[in-house]
């Protein structure tokens, strides 16, 4: 198999999950579809370097996950303002199944990043197994951050629905 046919299908099975671990970190589609490019493009330039000691999902993850901080780490030199009448508005603008979806990664953007990672990689029902070692803890310990992360969310998501 050659590379480009390798990459394509690399991109198409794992594609759509790092766009959502993306937008999980940024909260806006945009943004997320340019964080998936530029993971997807650090894939390319590096599948030469690719070892086979973790399986492609968990290496190409972890590259998300890595473009994604970069990208965090950039945002809080130049944070962007965000509108509160945006924000208070959100829920009028959107169909209600959109704008639950919307607004859930709305709450998983304002989690700390590592909680992040692990909700976005349980969204895309990755194994717990999987979870663990992209995010470099034990099993139990993932099974109680995602015990006290979806607590969390769900009171952020709470309290964005009320506005």
């Amino acid at each position: 198999m050659s590379q480009r046919e390798l990459f394509t299908q690399l991109y198409t099975q794992y594609g759509p999950g790092i766009r959502k671990l993306c937008l999980g970190y940024t909260g806006t589609a945009a943004q997320a579809d340019d964080l998936l490019q530029e993971s997807f493009i650090a894939v390319w330039n590096n599948m030469q370097n690719y070892r086979g000691e973790a399986n492609w999902g968990t290496w190409i993850y972890r590259i998300a996950v890595n473009t994604c901080l970069m990208y965090l780490r950039k945002e809080k030199k130049n944070p962007e303002k965000v509108d509160a009448e945006i924000l208070s508005n959100f829920a009028e603008e959107e169909g209600n199944q959109e704008n639950e979806v919307q607004l859930l990664y709305k709450s998983i953007s304002k989690l700390p990043e590592t909680d992040r990672l692990i909700i976005s990689m349980v969204l895309e029902d990755l194994p717990y197994e999987d979870i663990a070692t992209i995010a470099g803890i034990s099993e139990n310990n993932l099974r109680v951050k995602i015990h006290r992360i979806k607590k969390q969310l769900t009171e952020t998501y709470n309290t964005y629905a009320r506005v």
